[in-house]
């Protein structure tokens, strides 16, 4: 038996991949957005995604994890 449809949705909504998805999907697009800015025309978003993962994603991902881990470990 599935789940109804919005308790799929909010399962995925919620997760913490998705999240991180997202968290990933916006760093592309604001560099494409640098990128794009910066030659005068839009480079598109494969483009910025394959320059973003080799420049940038190793960085970011750890700086990320440790951020994640020092919130995670504050009083609430």
């Amino acid at each position: 038996m599935n789940p109804p449809p919005t308790e799929t949705s909010d399962l995925v909504t919620n997760s913490v991949l998705y999240k991180e998805f997202l968290a990933e999907r916006d760093e592309i697009l604001r560099h494409k957005w640098i990128e794009s800015e910066k030659v005068g025309r839009d480079i598109g978003f494969e483009k910025a995604l394959l320059d973003w993962i080799l420049k940038y994603r190793s960085g970011w991902r750890t700086n990320r994890v440790k951020t994640l881990r020092s919130h995670s470990h504050q009083p609430a």
